[in-house]
């Protein structure tokens, strides 16, 4: 962002009777690293356990969520079911990964 564009932010920012500072200040940081946030891809550590609901892996192989649904049906992919719960919160990012990649997934 230009440098002219923020300093017009800020002064909006200050003019209003409604905000405190430091609520400009998180306004201001959003909008700054806003484009920053967007074009970082986002890094599994290994071990750690992520769920993607349907529609986040819907996108990521390009389908509908119809096409999800399928593949967890015919066990292709499994659902990831929360202790005490009986409908599934998501899918496992390590298995949408392996599946992605062609690897079999371990049901």
């Amino acid at each position: 962002m230009m440098t002219a564009t923020v300093d017009r932010v800020k002064a909006v920012l200050k003019a209003d009777p409604g905000l405190t500072p430091a609520q400009s200040a998180r306004i201001l940081a959003i909008i700054c690293n806003y484009r920053k946030d967007r074009e970082t891809p986002r890094t599994v550590v290994s071990g750690e356990k992520r769920i993607l609901v349907r529609a986040e892996v819907a996108r990521r192989f390009g389908r509908s969520i119809r096409f999800v649904d399928g593949l967890a049906k015919d066990g292709t992919l499994r659902r990831v079911t929360l202790p005490g719960r009986t409908r599934a919160c998501g899918f496992l990012a390590d298995d949408v990964e392996r599946l992605m990649t062609g690897e079999e997934v371990a049901i």
